[in-house]
């Protein structure tokens, strides 16, 4: 259907997953029950997943007779088929769908579950750790979308004494960010100048300059260093010039792994 046509080309998939009661807002099957909501939706991507598949099979065979340099593609095209016809996603599946790319394989792709839960459960691990275990190992967020739209209109001193109330340390909002870099394996830096303070997103295991180049393509090009301060330390100092003072800010080479939350100057020539 559309929706599926729409999220095809989504690098992962989140489900909201309904976990509270309330008389007064129905449920399509008449009961909360999120893991028989999960296994509905999961199975529709299945099928979805297989239909597609399917309308491959026969044209792929026929190239491979006639076109050698296919067969890697008809071979995981088989696999995938075997894994979506026993009804179980791709993805964890352990095999190889990188020649399937082109396909947008919707199971194929890693899932964040996001559980709305009553305002009294928001935060009770005993309540949320069944739902957790229900979908491991994929990540699991507990939200309560009262709460989050509350939140949303309020200024960030008062949402944080609000969050504090509920026994909270972040919103909702910022779990699933934090789920979504951790299922899709990225990570933040930033940078900070006079005028403005900007995140940028890499993949963990990104140089300095591979995440140089994600600013500018000439930052990469012509690299020479990158002065480095953790966010703490900055915090803790106060301006990078005391940072350098206390000996926290570091002057990193080619070769240094970015970390989560550096604060970066980078030193470039082109």
């Amino acid at each position: 259907n559309k929706f599926l046509a729409n999220i095809r080309e989504c690098d992962a998939i989140v489900q909201v997953v309904r976990a509270f009661e309330d008389d007064d807002i129905t449920h399509v099957d008449g009961k909360v029950d999120p893991s028989s909501d999960i296994e509905t939706i999961n199975t529709e991507l299945v099928l979805a997943d297989l239909e597609s598949v399917e309308k491959r099979l026969d044209r792929a065979r026929k190239d491979a007779t006639k076109m050698p340099e296919t067969k890697p593609f008809l071979a995981a095209l088989e696999a995938a088929h075997d894994v979506l016809a026993d009804g179980r996603p791709l993805h964890g599946a352990n095999i190889d769908i990188a020649p399937l790319r082109e396909l947008f394989l919707l199971t194929a792709k890693p899932t964040i579950y996001v559980f709305n839960v009553a305002e009294d459960a928001v935060a009770d691990d005993a309540m949320q750790q069944p739902l957790r275990e229900l979908v491991v190992p994929a990540d699991a967020v507990f939200v309560c979308a009262a709460i989050e739209a509350e939140l949303a209109e309020l200024e960030p001193g008062d949402a944080a004494d609000m969050l504090a109330d509920l026994g909270l340390e972040e919103s909702g909002l910022t779990q699933l960010a934090r789920a979504a870099q951790h299922t899709l394996g990225l990570q933040t830096y930033m940078t900070a100048g006079e005028k403005e303070i900007r995140a940028w997103t890499i993949p963990i295991g990104a140089t300095a300059p591979q995440a140089a180049g994600v600013i500018h393509t000439d930052f990469e090009r012509g690299f020479i260093k990158a002065e480095v301060i953790s966010f703490d330390d900055l915090v803790e100092a106060g301006s990078r010039a005391n940072a350098r003072s206390a000996g926290t800010a570091r002057m990193e080479g080619k070769d240094y792994v970015m970390q989560p939350d550096d604060v970066v100057d980078f030193r470039f020539n082109v």
